[in-house]
């Protein structure tokens, strides 16, 4: 099972996972209503490298529209922990996971299908450093917002 950590802490644990020659994907998202999608995301993510950070949107900066995210950042973040493959969990509160990817330099950056290695708005980070990305997970046909209208009814 994961770890929900601290930005500092997960500095010295992946400072650590590197001196034993461990690789980094990071993944991230708000991930609010955890879905099939979200959870193949993830499990493609996981097999991109040793280990997995995935980063989860703090309340403010997950821009979902009026009444979401429905679920707290801690409780996101802890669902996340909780899934097989996610080694390490981090809040963000910043409008991208630039400053992120800055500071953790993860080998591969992973992003959801609804992507191509073009247009993923971190690509220049990423390359700036000699990371990867990786397009992973399944076709985007499902969606907390589907999910929700669903519910709604």
């Amino acid at each position: 099972m994961g770890r929900v950590v601290t930005r500092d802490a997960l500095v010295g644990l992946l400072q650590a996972d590197r001196r034993e020659g461990l690789t980094v994907a990071f993944a991230n998202g708000c991930f609010d209503l955890l879905h099939v999608g979200h959870v193949r995301y993830l499990q493609a993510a996981a097999q991109e490298a040793d280990r997995l950070v995935v980063a989860v949107n703090e309340d403010r900066s997950a821009a979902k529209g009026a009444g979401r995210p429905i679920l707290p950042a801690a409780d996101r973040a802890e669902v996340v922990a909780a899934l097989r493959g996610v080694d390490y969990v981090v809040l963000f509160d910043e409008p991208t996971v630039d400053p992120l990817l800055m500071l953790l330099r993860p080998d591969v950056h992973c992003k959801g299908t609804d992507y191509t290695a073009d247009t993923v708005p971190e690509r220049e980070t990423v390359r700036s450093y000699g990371g990867r990305i990786a397009i992973v997970g399944d076709p985007k046909d499902h969606s907390t917002r589907d999910l929700l209208a669903r519910i709604r009814g």
